[in-house]
C-alpha cells in the first residue's frame, strides 16, 4: 500500500476531512490531497505528527509491516481479478510484482496472487503464457516455505497442477511429498501420475486403494451417526443410517456376510422377528466368503491377505454363540428358524 493510500485510509478511520487533518498538521487540504493521489510526499518532519495525529506507527504509516490482515489481502485479491477484467495480462503481472516487493514477506498474498495469474494466464488465453512460469514458479516456492499448512500444500498442489499441464509428471511427482500420507490428496494425485505416465496398473491401483479407503471412512461414519441416533432413541433415523449403510455395502461389493451385518444391529433394536433370522442365517452361510470383495473387479488389483481358517471358524463360533444369547434375542422364542440356528454346531 503506497503512503498516500495508508494516509487516506486511517484519515477516513479517524473521520477526518482533509481539510481538518490539513488544519491540525498545519499544511494546506490542497497539499494532503496531493499525498493521498501520490502526487507528492509529505516532508519527513511531519511523517511522526501524521502517525500520532492518526494514532498508527511510522511503521505502519511508511507500509513496513510484511503482514496484512485477511480483509487486506480480499482487497488486493479482489483488485487483481478486476484489473485482469481491465487491463492486459501482462500489466497486471507487473502490477502484481509490484506489490509483492511492497509486502514481500506474506506469504498468503504471494500464493493467491501466483494463483490468480496462473489461472488468469489460462482462462484469458495469454499469448507466450511460458515465459511467466519462471516468477510463477518462483511464487509458489516462496509459499512453500510457510509455517502455514494451508498455505504450504496450497502452492503444493498449484505446482503439482502447474507440470502436470507441461507433461513434466517428474517435477509434478516431487510436490506430493507436501501432502501427508494420510491425506487421500496424496495418493489420488499419484494415481493420477501414474496414468498419465501409461503405468496403468500402478494407476488402477492407486485408485483401488483410495476406493477402498473410502468404504471404511465412510462406513465408520455412518456407523458414528447411527450410533448417535440409537443413544437419542431416534430409531427413525436408526433405521434410516441403517439402509444407507446397506446400500454403501452394496455399491462398494463388499458382500452378502457384510450386507447382512449392516442390518443386525436395527433389526436386534426393531425386535424385528420377521426380518432377523434371516439376517443371522445369511451372516452363518457367508462367513468362509467374508473376503468376497476381494473377488470385485473394483479392486482387482489390489493386493489382500488370505484368512485363516482357524480365524473363520472362531468367528463362527462367537456368531453362533451371540446368536444363542436369550437376554437379547429371547424374544425370537419359538420363532423356528432361531430355534434351527441355536442348535447348529
Amino acid at each position: 500500500m503506497q503512503l498516500g493510500q495508508v494516509i487516506r485510509k486511517y484519515r477516513k478511520q479517524k473521520k477526518l476531512t482533509q481539510e481538518e487533518m490539513a488544519f491540525r498538521l498545519g499544511v494546506t487540504a490542497p497539499a494532503v490531497n496531493k499525498w493521498e493521489r501520490g502526487v507528492s510526499l509529505p516532508d519527513i518532519s511531519l511523517l511522526a505528527p501524521i502517525a500520532r495525529l492518526l494514532e498508527i506507527t511510522t511503521d505502519d504509516l511508511l507500509s513496513f509491516r510484511e503482514k496484512l490482515t485477511d480483509e487486506e489481502i480480499n482487497d488486493i485479491i479482489n483488485q487483481a481479478n478486476h484489473l485482469l477484467e481491465e487491463k492486459s495480462y501482462e500489466e497486471v503481472f507487473d502490477w502484481a510484482g509490484k506489490m509483492l516487493q511492497q509486502y514481500p514477506g506474506c506469504e498468503k498474498l504471494i500464493w493467491q496472487l501466483a494463483v490468480i495469474l496462473d489461472a488468469g494466464r489460462i482462462i484469458g488465453d495469454v499469448p507466450d503464457q511460458d515465459k511467466y512460469d519462471d516468477m510463477i514458479c518462483a511464487w509458489y516456492e516462496q509459499a512453500l516455505e510457510s509455517k502455514d499448512e494451508t498455505i504450504r500444500q496450497g502452492a503444493a498442489d498449484s505446482l503439482f497442477g502447474l507440470y502436470i499441464r507441461k507433461n513434466e509428471f517428474e517435477k509434478a511427482e516431487k510436490y506430493l511429498s507436501f501432502f501427508s500420507l494420510q491425506n487421500p490428496e496424496r495418493k489420488r494425485k499419484q494415481a493420477q501420475i501414474y496414468s498419465e505416465m501409461n503405468r496403468i496398473s500402478e494407476a488402477y491401483q492407486a485408485y483401488e486403494e483410495l476406493l477402498f479407503a473410502d468404504y471404511q471412512m465412510v462406513s465408520a461414519t455412518i456407523q458414528g451417526l447411527f450410533v448417535l441416533a440409537i443413544k437419542e432413541k431416534n430409531y427413525e433415523k436408526a433405521h434410516f443410517l441403517a439402509d444407507k449403510l446397506l446400500e454403501l455395502t452394496k455399491c462398494f461389493e463388499m458382500g452378502q456376510y457384510r450386507e447382512a451385518a449392516s442390518q443386525l444391529e436395527i433389526a436386534t433394536i426393531e425386535k424385528n422377528r420377521e426380518s432377523l433370522p434371516d439376517i443371522m442365517e445369511q451372516m452363518l452361510e457367508h462367513v468362509d466368503d467374508i473376503n468376497s470383495f476381494t473377488r470385485s473387479p473394483l479392486y482387482e488389483h489390489m493386493k489382500f491377505k488370505d484368512l485363516d481358517e482357524t480365524f473363520l471358524k472362531e468367528l463362527k463360533n462367537n456368531l453362533l454363540k451371540c446368536f444363542r444369547d436369550e437376554e437379547t434375542y429371547g424374544f425370537l422364542k419359538n420363532e423356528e428358524r432361531w430355534e434351527r440356528i441355536r442348535r447348529r454346531k
